[in-house]
This record gives structure tokens, sequence and C-alpha cells, in this order.
């Protein structure tokens, strides 16, 4: 477990440090080329009574304007959209290195959809914090874990190889049996150095073929943990066989830190990212429409869904029992896999973003409370269909 962590602390520090830029050095400062001579720092004289007196009114009078300053976050909101807009324009135009006749004639094209013109959101996206801010689809994601955990074998191929075990394997049950499998073999050898069979894994043997051989990651594990592929003789033929050595089991202790990293690991999954968005009240009202992510169904089977809307209405004035409820409320739940909330501040602003239908109302709690000036101050979410709730103040 502390391996994993120490290889997680590594590469976010590593991270950070690539993006810290041009460093300084110690003993000069910018702007400035470093003195030949030590200089003696010059004495000040206090100053006079006149000095201090014009220095507090100057004061007074800067304390009074600042009071009087108050911020139009409406105004702020929209220069921040328009600055927002020119910048993606900027960047459209020397993507598409259009020249000054050509861009005069340039027209956006018209895309024919079934929906609204407009949408809430472009889409659902992720990100990974190894892999820093950017963010990408959920397949563009998990694709880019999975080369960064290879690239990573050279440099640490015990950890790796047990985070590619759980990550970039999909089926959850043979991933188990798999740990599983490969603790076993370790077990042995520590339960029985001397037994010489314990140190010899076959390769056609049919548990290694279904339960070894296929998954991912398996093989940079056993070079990790010393086994090496040999070919030995077996029923009047060779055939191939992972050995651990002899001379290895002066010191197995490795072998129980990768059996227990092994155990430990956590799998790296993509996370979603919200997509904040903060929208002026006109925006928000003609923004309505979600993109086929949000949902498990078609644009087909959610139009039938629609027309069956009576039907649903007739199954709700049923006499049902408790079980039945819960089970018609669970397939409701999973037609959805996000969900969009907006929250309207007093201001009229309305802060947005996307989360995932099975999260806890703490997160929708971190997320308004992230996007505070003043975080740690008590505030009240008002329901829309009435009920409020009481945000307390931070421990």
């Amino acid at each position: 477990m502390d391996s994993i962590k120490k290889f997680f602390d590594k590469k976010v520090k590593d991270a950070k440090f690539k993006k810290a830029g041009q460093g300084l050095s110690l003993t000069s400062s910018p702007g400035r080329q470093p003195s030949s001579s030590h200089q003696l720092p010059r004495q000040r004289n206090a100053p006079t009574h006149d000095a201090r007196v014009a220095g507090a009114a100057a004061l007074a009078r800067f304390e009074q304007q600042t009071k009087k300053t108050d911020v139009d976050w409406t105004q702020y909101a929209i220069k921040a959209q328009a600055r927002k807009e020119l910048e993606a324009e900027r960047k459209a135009m020397e993507q598409l290195k259009l020249t000054e006749s050509e861009a005069e004639d340039f027209k956006p094209r018209e895309i024919e959809c079934d929906s609204a013109s407009v949408l809430a959101v472009q889409g659902v996206y992720f990100y990974c914090p190894l892999l820093g801010p950017e963010i990408a689809t959920y397949n563009e994601i998990k694709q880019q874990i999975k080369e960064f955990l290879f690239s990573q074998v050279e440099e640490d191929k015990g950890v790796s190889s047990c985070l590619i075990i759980h990550t970039c394997n999909k089926n959850k049950e043979k991933v188990n049996v798999c740990i599983e499998t490969l603790c076993k073999y370790i077990e042995n050898i520590l339960s029985n150095p001397t037994e010489e069979k314990f140190r010899k894994i076959r390769i056609s043997n049919k548990a290694y073929q279904e339960r070894i051989e296929p998954m991912e990651g398996t093989k940079e594990f056993l070079e990790a943990a010393g086994f090496s592929v040999k070919e030995l003789p077996f029923n009047d033929a060779t055939e191939k066989f992972w050995v651990f050595p002899e001379e290895k089991l002066d010191d197995l202790s490795t072998l129980e830190q990768l059996r227990d990293a092994l155990v430990s690991a956590e799998p790296l999954r993509p996370q979603l990212d919200r997509g904040t968005r903060v929208l002026l009240p006109a925006e928000a009202a003609t923004q309505i429409d979600l993109p086929p992510e949000f949902f498990n169904m078609t644009t087909d089977e959610l139009k039938r869904e629609m027309q069956n809307r009576t039907k649903d209405v007739e199954r709700t004035q049923m006499l049902m029992t408790k079980v039945m409820r819960e089970k018609l409320e669970m397939r409701e739940i999973r037609k959805y896999r996000f969900s969009l909330i907006r929250v309207r501040f007093p201001d009229g602003l309305i802060l947005q973003g996307t989360f995932g239908v099975y999260e806890k109302f703490a997160e929708i709690m971190t997320f308004v409370r992230s996007r505070l000036v003043n975080d740690w101050r008590p505030f009240i979410l008002s329901l829309s269909g009435g009920g409020k709730i009481l945000i307390p103040l931070l421990p």
C-alpha cells in the first residue's frame, strides 16, 4: 500500500514540477544583476509630523473610496463571457488559418438536428488527475490512462503491473479470480520455499490459460516478482514454464510486498468533469436540451417513451407493493446516466454543473461551496419544490 501511495505522490509532484515553468537562481532576482560588493543598508529618517498627517489623510480618502465601490457581478459575468467568446473565435480562426479575404466570406454552417438548435452542454467529459487537467470523452481518457500505466512499467514494474491488472481489465469477477490465483502462486512459495514444484507455473495449464493468460498486466507482474519463462521437460517433451529462481529465495520480502500491493491496489477510473458554467438568466432560459451522452437510451427509444406516458400514468394508479414500487423506480433511474444541475444566485446568475445520477447531495454542496469567495460561510439552498436546506458553517 505504501509503494502505491509513493507512486502516486511522485507522479503528481512530477506533473506539478513540469508546469511550474522556468526557475530562478537563489542568488539573483528578476531584472537585477547581482552586486559585486556588499553594501550596507541605508538608514531611513523618521517621517516628519506633516508627512504623517498627509499620509493619514490620503489613507482615509482611499478607504472611503473603497467602501463606496460595489462590484456589479452581472456586468462582470457579461464581460467575462464576451472575452471567452472572442478568445474562442480567435482560436478557431487561427486553427483554420484563414486569410483576411477568406474570413470575410466565412459564415457558420447550419447543422440540422431533431432537437433544439442550442444544447445546455456540448457533452459529458472526463479527466484523470495523474494525466493533468485536460478533459476528453470517457473512452479517450480510459485509453490515455492505459497508455500512461504501460509507459511506467520500465520505471516501476511492480506497482504499474498491479494498477494495470485492476484498471485495464473489464470483467470485475475475472479480475478477482486472477488476483486470487496470482496471490496463491506467491503464497505457495512463501509457505514452501524448498518445494521446487511451487516455483514453477506451466503456461499450458488450464487454470493459467483461463485465469491469467487473457488478463493484461499479468506477465509484467510475474516478471516483477522474479519469474522468467523457460522451456523444461514435461511428459516426454518440453513446455514453457514461469520459473522462480532458487537464488532469490534468500529475500522473500519483495514477494510479500508485491502481494500486498496487488491486493490493496485500486483501479484508476476517469473522473467526471463538472463542465462548470456561469449563465445569465436569458441563457439559462433557452438552453434546455441535453446531448445523447446523458441517456442510456437512443433518440428513438426516448421518443417512444414519451408516447407511452399515458401508460405510466395508469400504472401509477395501480395498487402495488413496496417491492414493486422500488423495482419500478430503479428501472426509471437506469434510463439516465448524468444530471445537469443549476443553482441560481440572488443576483440572477446561474451556476451549472454535470453530476452522475448516483452521486450524493454532499457533492452538490461541495460544488457550490467551491465556487464561493467565502467558502467557509453557511448558506441556504432553496429547492424548486419549495423546501430549503441549510448548509452549515465549515468546521
